[in-house]
C-alpha cells in the first residue's frame, strides 16, 4: 500500500494561506498568519486526542517548491515504484 505524507515549510504554508485569504478579499498580515501556523504546529503533534502524526510507513514529499503538476508527477512515479510498474 502507498501511504504518502504531504509537507511544507511553515512560511510556504503560511504563504498559501495569506494567498488564499487575500485573493478572497480578506486583510490579513503575512506575519501573523505565520506565527499562528508555528505555534499550531507543536500543539497539533502533541495534543492527547488524535494528534497529528504520519503513517510510520509513508513516503514523505516536502512540496514546499513545487508545483500542483510537480506533486502529481511525484506520486505517480512513487506509484509506479511501488506497483512495478514503468
Amino acid at each position: 500500500m502507498l501511504f504518502t505524507a504531504f509537507s511544507a515549510s511553515a512560511h510556504t504554508r503560511a504563504k498559501r494561506r495569506y494567498d488564499e485569504l487575500t485573493a478572497k478579499g480578506m486583510a490579513c498580515d503575512l506575519n501573523d498568519i505565520l506565527k499562528n501556523v508555528q505555534e499550531r504546529d507543536p500543539i497539533d503533534t502533541t495534543r492527547e486526542i488524535s494528534p497529528l502524526r504520519q503513517a510510520e510507513d509513508a513516503i514523505v514529499l516536502d512540496n514546499s517548491h513545487m508545483t500542483i503538476a510537480e506533486q502529481k508527477e511525484w506520486l505517480m512515479e512513487q506509484f509506479k515504484r511501488v506497483t512495478n510498474e514503468n
